[in-house]
């Protein structure tokens, strides 16, 4: 009888895996009090949904515990209410600041939209047991990419019963894009994270053995005649506070003042324009700034709400890299090396970052699914101000001048999750000094069984400008199989020596040709000792462009396990087993120099503990080796986090690393700094050590406090000096001395922040860092601790800044005013 019920229920299950779950939509004709309760007479009238099925641990599965679901609509919004059963003593209900979700003590329910029913794009809204808002929207290619950073202003509320908590929601039209077409169909999940046993189950369930998330949800069937109301909201701000920067002749104190408005206008349905006027950015993280000993440019994480958020169908080319917009001013560094050190002259002024004017955001879809995107900046011209000692004269110095950022995208979205795709970005600055143009064409198929994927792209770049012209093109082929136990994916990727989008993208070198294949292998039903368990293996080809030549081989493999009791241990391999040929040896573009660099061995491996627990770890270590003598490398990292009860937790890391044969490009300089002699290579011992304190108290589910603490220390200790021969090989020159580097960044980023209306912040927040000019001697303090004293005690700039931000939603102005 056992048999025939496990074989009934395998069969059942097997019939629901197969068919794309459906609900039909019903459009309210009462009114819904977002209260917490699904006891109002509109909710009587709705058909419920359930029967979830588990996505983890394990695929296919009833889930645990019941859940009930009701969804609909009416002209102004979309209503979702869940019963989700359970033992309240079971329920985790830590307090967490706004999309905070992931390795959190929290129960989490989630509904999601895919309002064009075309697999790839979708809005997703989470409430938290504690009652705290998250949202993303969702977009995929090969892979789901969930934006956290994009917000809306919508409703929800949650309450805590005998049987469990229920969560109740409107979203807004104004949030979300939907179409103009009298009847639609629109993709729909629900999820429900049930923390005590690190479950996920899910309405229409996703197999992980299957391609991507969107495309396996269900569908709800039959919105009609939707009359959504004007979507017009602003968001005037104002901010002030103080700087106060050391410098050599003591402190400069400056006060910081502000104001602007964000505006979002539903143009139709479909489209919105965001537009943010007089932006300031003041109040966002600090940059985790390093000791680069690359040619290469450091790519920096974008804190500011704007150019984050809802961005992703500008990037579908990887054409957009927001930091360009703002930027240090370019001619700012040369004023500093200039003038910096002259005693005849005084820098009075001179920018570190380029103010904007405005910029401005227009996206959407169409009813046929064409995604239209058109991205607008515009920064101000950026002046440094330099004083003559000796005739008290003033100079003002242009560093950046007027410059127009813009971006123009379609997307088309075809079946089967396949889409083909044109950006164009374009900049163009005052004086014609360098503009820039860059065009893409991105062509992506998957069959109809979501199996195989083949992906195409040509780009084309033009720069010009007051004696300059270059036209380079880059273009890629891939082919793979994207589902299944067994997964593979072979790749060519070609870019000339002219190309470059680094205007408004961001790209290491041009002048590159490689292909490059990877093949895993997916256990991801669980066995006796783990959950799952992924393997794969890896080779990247690389020869450079022009003039033709082969450059290096790198090959890996990789082994993850994640065990029952929710561990996780990776072992990673790695290695050039040829010596390989560096191009770029001193500069982002070859320029006839090339060094013969070692082959290398990496072994290493990675992992954490249950996050549940209210002390969580996570560690690694590596270490790889070459044939030359004493050329060790190693690194190590712990990070470790407790959580003292449901509103306040630490985490603290600390990352070590390091790399006795260590090459790179040197000179042999002046006094004023310049090189007084041809490319010479180092050899040379570095270490880097990172500590990161975290602490956050969430005062209620609008109000948290926030802190992080971060030092950076990296030491170079020159060990050999070298001239390079023509063949890549070098010969040992006499020692050089005074050429070691002593390298320290300290930083404190402290917010308060209080979202006491729907939409509408205070923001306060206090910044410190350590001031510019230190120099810790490299040959007494040669040990982390002591550079951490130095640099606590070492002056430091202080910034204290205060930010109001309201939000006003036009048709409750209105509706306010005629009452």
């Amino acid at each position: 009888m056992r048999l025939i019920i496990f074989i009934c229920l395998n069969l059942f299950l097997a019939v629901t895996y197969a068919q794309v779950r459906t609900i039909p939509a019903t459009k309210l004709t009462q009114p819904v009090k977002i209260d917490g309760n699904l006891n109002d007479e509109a909710w009587k009238t709705v058909t419920a949904t359930g029967d979830f099925i588990t996505s983890f641990p394990k695929f296919g599965h009833v889930s645990s515990s019941k859940t009930v679901v009701k969804i609909a609509y009416d002209n102004d919004a979309v209503y979702v209410g869940a019963y989700l059963y359970d033992n309240p003593e079971d329920i985790r209900k830590q307090l967490t600041a706004r999309d905070v979700t992931g390795n959190q003590n929290v129960d989490v329910f989630t509904v999601g939209f895919d309002t064009y029913l075309d697999r790839q794009n979708a809005f997703l809204f989470r409430v938290t047991a504690a009652g705290v808002q998250a949202d993303a929207k969702g977009s995929q290619n090969s892979t789901p990419v969930y934006d956290v950073t994009w917000n809306a202003v919508w409703e929800s509320k949650v309450n805590i019963e005998n049987d469990g908590w229920v969560v109740e929601i409107k979203i807004p039209f104004s949030a979300i894009r939907i179409s103009k077409n009298e009847v639609q169909d629109w993709g729909l999940n629900f999820a429900r994270f049930v923390r005590k046993k690190n479950e996920t189950s899910i309405w229409s369930p996703q197999n992980p053995n299957i391609n991507g998330d969107i495309n396996q949800w269900g569908t709800w069937i039959g919105l009609k005649n939707i009359k959504p109301p004007l979507r017009l909201s602003f968001q005037p701000y104002i901010s002030g506070g103080l700087r106060i920067s050391p410098t050599s002749k003591g402190d400069v104190t400056e006060v910081l003042k502000s104001g602007g408005m964000d505006v979002k206008y539903g143009i139709n349905e479909s489209f919105t324009l965001d537009m943010t006027l007089i932006p300031d950015f003041a109040q966002v993280q600090s940059d985790n700034l390093l000791l680069n000993l690359t040619p290469f440019e450091v790519k920096f994480d974008d804190y500011r709400p704007f150019f984050t958020e809802g961005t992703e169908l500008f990037n579908k080319a990887g054409l957009f890299y927001s930091r360009r917009i703002g930027a240090s001013p370019g001619g700012s560094s040369a004023v500093l090396n200039k003038y910096g050190n002259d005693p005849n002259y005084r820098i009075d002024k001179n920018p570190g970052i380029t103010r904007l004017y405005n910029a401005t955001k227009i996206s959407g879809r169409t009813k046929d699914n064409l995604g239209v995107g058109i991205f607008n900046a515009v920064s101000a011209p950026m002046y440094a101000r330099v004083t003559n000692l000796t005739n008290g004269n003033d100079s003002s110095i242009l560093t950046e001048p007027l410059t127009n950022y813009s971006i123009v995208v379609l997307d088309q979205a075809l079946k089967n999750r396949s889409f083909i795709s044109f950006t164009n970005t374009n900049v163009l600055r005052k004086g014609n000094s360098r503009n820039a143009n860059v065009g893409s064409m991105d062509l992506s198929l998957f069959d109809k069984r979501n199996t195989y994927n083949v992906a195409l792209s040509g780009k084309f770049s033009t720069v010009w400008g007051n004696n300059l012209t270059k036209n380079g093109y880059g273009t890629s082929a891939s082919f793979g199989k994207v589902s299944g136990i067994l997964q593979y994916k072979a790749l060519l990727n070609i870019v000339s020596d002219k190309y470059d989008p680094n205007d408004l993208g961001f790209l290491l070198n041009n002048n590159s040709l490689d292909y490059s294949g990877n093949l895993s292998y997916n256990l991801l039903k669980p066995t006796k000792k783990f959950i799952n368990q992924i393997y794969s293996v890896r080779f990247n080809n690389t020869y450079l462009y022009k003039p033709f030549n082969w450059s290096g081989l790198e090959v890996g493999a990789k082994a993850f396990f994640l065990f029952k009791n929710f561990w996780d241990l990776t072992f990673n391999f790695q290695s050039n087993p040829l010596w390989t040929r560096d191009y770029f040896v001193n500069s982002n573009t070859y320029n006839g120099n090339f060094l013969m660099r070692t082959p290398y061995y990496y072994l290493g491996f990675d992992g954490s503990s249950d996050s549940r627990k209210k002390l969580y770890f996570s560690y690694s270590l590596g270490a790889a080796e070459s044939p030359l003598p004493n050329d060790p490398y190693w690194s190590s990292e712990i990070g470790l986090r407790y959580r003292f009860n449901e509103k306040f937790q630490l985490s603290t890391s600390m990352a070590i690393e390091q790399d006795k044969g260590n090459w790179g490009w040197s000179y042999i300089t002046d006094n004023t700094g310049r090189p007084t002699t041809p490319l010479i290579i180092a050899r040379r011992n570095v270490k880097r050590n990172t500590g990161i304190v975290n602490a956050q108290y969430n005062f209620t589910k609008r109000m948290n406090w926030t802190v992080r603490v971060r030092h950076y220390w990296s030491a170079l200790e020159n060990t050999n000096f070298y001239n390079l021969k023509n063949d890549g090989y070098w010969d040992e020159i006499p020692f050089i001395a005074n050429k070691n580097i002593n390298y320290n960044t300290f930083n404190v980023d402290m917010f308060y922040t209080w979202d006491f209306l729907l939409g509408s912040r205070i923001t306060v927040a206090w910044k410190n860092a350590l001031g510019g000019n230190v120099n810790i001697d490299p040959y007494s303090n040669t040990s982390y601790l002591k550079n951490l004293g130095r640099s606590v005690n070492n002056p430091h700039s202080n910034e204290l800044t205060v930010k109001i931000v309201y939000f006003l939603d036009y048709l409750k102005l209105k509706r306010k005013t005629k009452q």
